[in-house]
């Protein structure tokens, strides 16, 4: 088949039969919708990974932790990462914590 329509008396034109509703042509359906419902899926997921945690897992002392190490980490700055942290922070990169200065 030439990419300029039929050559041979008789030879199907695929642009005529490509321009044809899928309904039309033959082996062909239409598109259905497919939708998976993942919220039993997800209730699961979220269920083993609290059991997993287990018991004893306390989410605000979890929190208060990681608070807790974000102060170490930003403590104690020279002046230049100072600013470099005021920079980031008013850049969106870093959340903006406390009263201004990098341990608050």
């Amino acid at each position: 088949m030439s990419s300029f329509g039929p050559i041979l008396p008789g030879e199907p034109d695929e642009s005529a039969e490509a321009s044809r509703p899928a309904a039309d042509r033959p082996g062909t359906s239409e598109p259905v919708d497919f939708v998976v419902d993942l919220t039993a899926h997800e209730m699961l997921r979220r269920t083993h990974a609290l059991a997993a945690l287990g018991p004893d897992w306390d989410p605000v002392a979890a929190l208060r932790g990681e608070e807790e190490a974000h102060d170490l980490l930003y403590s104690g700055l020279s002046a230049e990462q100072q600013r470099i942290y005021d920079e980031l922070v008013a850049a969106g990169v870093l959340p903006k914590r406390g009263g201004g200065d990098a341990a608050a």
